[in-house]
């Protein structure tokens, strides 16, 4: 089984992604921050979009669902609990609820913090995460709603999956995350690497994600909290990994 992903900018630089079981033909996409660009990129493809899977209520992922479907006739799903503030649901899922997109199952996980009701789509078998504004490349979605310790269980949730997993981020923000993680990580060699590749794929106009775990694992400053070479490096080893996500997570906001 397949599931093939199509990249769509949108707006100054947010991300939807249509994605496609290549079996069965049934096409969706993730968040839809403006209706025009996926429709346009549908009709290059001369493809059917059947579902709008929706990871949260700000209005850059969600501002061109009525629009979209109403053109397509897709089926809107999103977060029950967040339903009173998301455009018209068709479907309504709960964490732990299983969709399909063909022959493609995805997992919702509950990932709250960027906002409360976030939810993010893993398909297992395809070992690809949607992940909206929860955890992005080298970085995670900065608490509008959440709490610290919200966002932290979501990284840890995220850290559960396979490392071979590959995440699929709301934004194309991996030059300034990576900017940050320099800031508090600068002996990592392989974190200086990744930094001159983001550069070179932006100057190239080619997109930065998605990014794998296992990469994320080595780079990403939030997701190596706990760890006590990275806590010895900004002399925290005796704060707990919320704490030190904590800390990070505030330097961030006033980076």
């Amino acid at each position: 089984m397949s599931l093939s992903v199509i990249i769509v900018p949108c707006l100054i630089d947010n991300y939807a992604y249509l994605i496609r079981c290549e079996e069965t033909g049934h096409t969706a996409v993730i968040d839809v921050p403006d209706a025009y660009p996926i429709l346009n990129m549908i009709n290059e493809l001369g493809w059917k979009l059947n579902s709008i899977l929706i990871t949260h209520h700000h209005s850059d992922h969600v501002d061109g669902v009525e629009q979209l479907q109403k053109l397509t006739g897709a089926n809107v799903i999103g977060a029950k609990s967040d339903s009173h503030r998301l455009p018209n649901l068709n479907i309504s899922v709960s964490t732990g609820d299983v969709i399909s997109i063909g022959n493609q199952q995805a997992e919702i996980l509950n990932t709250p913090g960027h906002t409360i009701g976030h939810i993010s789509y893993f398909f297992k078998d395809s070992k690809k995460v949607f992940t909206g504004d929860s955890l992005m490349s080298l970085g995670c979605g900065r608490l509008f709603e959440g709490t610290h310790k919200m966002m932290w269980n979501t990284l840890k949730l995220f850290m559960k999956l396979p490392k071979e997993t590959l995440v699929y981020s709301g934004h194309e923000y991996s030059y300034s995350n990576a900017k940050f993680a320099l800031s508090v990580d600068s002996s990592n060699t392989r974190l200086k690497e990744y930094y001159k590749e983001i550069q070179d794929l932006l100057k190239d106009n080619k997109y930065t994600v998605p990014t794998s775990l296992e990469l994320e694992f080595a780079i990403n400053p939030f997701l190596r909290s706990a760890l006590p070479e990275f806590k010895l490096g900004l002399d925290m080893c005796q704060k707990t990994d919320h704490e030190v996500f904590q800390y990070l997570r505030i330097l961030k906001d006033n980076f």
